[in-house]
């Protein structure tokens, strides 16, 4: 939960920001209505709130030679604290994990990986992910095609 309350502007600022981080203070400001200087604070503040992390680029994997998107199940022998950041810490170190997340259900963690081909995805099953201790069951299932893939958050504008 943010520490202020988000208004209209703010809104219009993160969807902005959202669909073009390179976009000039200048021009921002004239999206949203505001002069140069208040836009600018209020990014300045959005940022030092840490509802803006940080500002990325987006890379085309197909483009750089990592078409193959693998999202893995992964459960433990044990959900001892120990047994988790073992496992979190190893998979941290992992280059080919895109996302991680602790789950609720059937498995512990879900990963989404991404590799060139199977053989690199064997490579990273084989070296990588079987040789993190505690792990009783992985389940990997091979994405076919990508149908929706957002980076803007659903924000609701008041």
């Amino acid at each position: 939960m943010p520490k202020h309350e988000l208004d209209e502007i703010d809104y219009r600022i993160l969807h902005h920001l959202q669909n073009d981080g390179r976009i000039s203070n200048t021009e921002l400001a004239e999206k949203v209505a505001l002069s140069p200087s208040p836009c600018l604070r209020r990014v300045k503040s959005l940022e030092d709130e840490g509802i803006i992390e940080r500002y990325v680029a987006i890379v085309n994997p197909k483009q750089i030679g990592l078409p193959v998107n693998v999202v893995i199940n992964v459960s433990l022998q044990s959900q001892e604290q120990s047994q988790l950041q073992i496992f979190q810490q190893r998979i941290a170190e992992c280059e080919e994990v895109m996302e991680c997340y602790l789950m609720t259900g059937g498995s512990d963690y879900m990963l989404r990986v991404v590799v060139p081909d199977l053989e690199h995805f064997q490579h990273f099953l084989v070296e990588k992910l079987t040789r993190i201790p505690g792990i009783s069951n992985i389940q990997s299932s091979f994405a076919l095609k990508q149908l929706i893939y957002r980076t803007e958050l659903p924000i609701k504008q008041q």
